[in-house]
């Protein structure tokens, strides 16, 4: 048994060395810099905007890449939510700091400032983004990439980007834009709720559209290698590094959107606090066969339900025995994955009137909901009648526009 179990060790170990050690099929931002051995760096003081994401093919951290290279003057480090090692909570403040490993000064950008100020600028010549994003707008790191653009023209400094892949891809856009007097954090620029753009485009887009105000930035962006539109994060043979705690695979991405709106009412457990977040819709009074049943009947393109029982360790339904469904993906290119949440509070009010889930929730919450949509007419519209045939066109809304618009700051084909 022993012999076993140490076989069993070994073997792990070799499998954790392969994938580490495979040469993958995209080069990121990172990756490429470091072949051009950092020349667009080159003579200049860098301040970078990164976190435990930003790491090259081999996952070497990009903040020790760049301290390390011998013609790269690295003077200080930005913090993004989580910081810029990972170590606060979601939601937390962020605090100015020293970083342990390379004894540079941190800057907060999620705590009483989210932009860079003039005194956190003062003596650098560019700032380098380097952050692995999930492709939904309410996904805080692309709010604090726009307001770093933003400080960096009004301080005449040069903004770089070192691209990295969308895993949802290039092509996936839902969900109207953000309207005026609902821009938030979670909602700083009125693009779609999936934008189907890498940080890059993103990038280029918010410069480009005047969204970070009249002033544009002196904006490069170090380009991927062999990135194409119609992959997703599995398809390039990197390593994922979680963004945050409830993202810990490529496909979390994927679940983010499906079931995060619905998360902010706090009514229902959408998994947050079990082994698999955002991928659950559950709670103490729902029936998990007669929800799955009801659910499947709506034969949603590329989705299916499956009843699921379980105990979340915390967050919503804490240490309670819930039921409900596990969302299964069975085709990604066919999934409309925002609306699937308003199908499930849509079959929930149907089974259970008492517990409509808006109904039941804070006004903090609605106002919450508010702004991840980006408007409050989804959440007046859906709860007329609990149906999402009455939102689903609101929601759709400026999706075709958008997808016009962004074509001409796509970098990759």
């Amino acid at each position: 048994m022993k012999m076993l179990k140490n076989l069993l060790i070994i073997s792990l170990s070799l499998c954790g060395a392969i994938a580490i050690g495979a040469t993958p099929t995209v080069k990121t931002g990172i990756d490429v810099l470091v072949e051009q051995n950092f020349a667009p760096l080159e003579g200049k003081r860098v301040g970078l905007i990164t976190n435990p994401t930003g790491v090259d093919s081999q996952l070497q951290p990009t903040i020790d890449i760049l301290h390390n290279a011998e013609n790269v003057n690295l003077v200080a480090l930005f913090a993004p939510e989580h910081g810029v090692r990972g170590n606060v909570y979601a939601g937390d403040k962020v605090s100015h700091d020293t970083d342990a490993k390379t004894g540079l000064k941190v800057h907060s950008l999620y705590g009483k400032s989210r932009k860079p100020t003039a005194e956190m600028l003062q003596n650098i010549d560019v700032l380098v983004y380097d952050i692995q994003d999930i492709g939904c707008r309410s996904y805080t790191f692309i709010s604090t990439m726009g307001l770093a653009m933003q400080a960096a023209a009004e301080h005449d400094i040069e903004f770089m980007v070192l691209d990295r892949p969308n895993p949802l891809g290039g092509y996936r856009v839902e969900g109207c834009p953000v309207e005026k007097g609902f821009t938030s954090f979670v909602s700083q620029y009125p693009i779609p709720y999936i934008y189907g753009l890498t940080c890059g485009e993103l990038a280029q887009l918010l410069n480009g559209e005047g969204m970070i105000g009249n002033k544009p930035c002196k904006l490069s962006v170090i380009t991927m290698q062999g990135w194409t539109r119609d992959m997703d994060f599995e398809a390039t043979g990197l390593p994922w590094v979680l963004p945050s705690p409830h993202i810990p695979q490529p496909l979390s991405a994927y679940f983010y959107p499906l079931s995060g709106i619905a998360g902010e009412l706090g009514t229902i457990s959408i998994g947050v606090g079990y082994t698999k977040p955002f991928q659950l819709f559950a709670a103490a009074w729902v029936n998990a066969d007669k929800l799955a049943n009801n659910l499947n009947l709506l034969n949603l393109p590329g989705i299916v339900f499956r009843p699921i029982h379980y105990t979340p360790f915390y967050s919503v339904g804490k240490e309670s025995r819930l039921q409900g469904v596990e969302v299964h993906i069975t085709d990604r290119n066919k999934a409309s994955l925002s609306e699937v949440q308003f199908y499930v509070m849509q079959e929930m009010a149907a089974l259970y009137p008492e517990h409509k889930a808006f109904d039941n929730a804070t006004q903090s919450r609605l106002n919450m909901i508010d702004k991840v949509c980006g408007t409050d007419q989804i959440r007046k519209l859906f709860t007329q009648r609990y149906k999402w045939e009455d939102a689903r066109d609101y929601w759709n809304k400026g999706v075709g526009a958008f997808k016009q618009k962004s074509r001409q700051y796509y970098l990759y084909p």
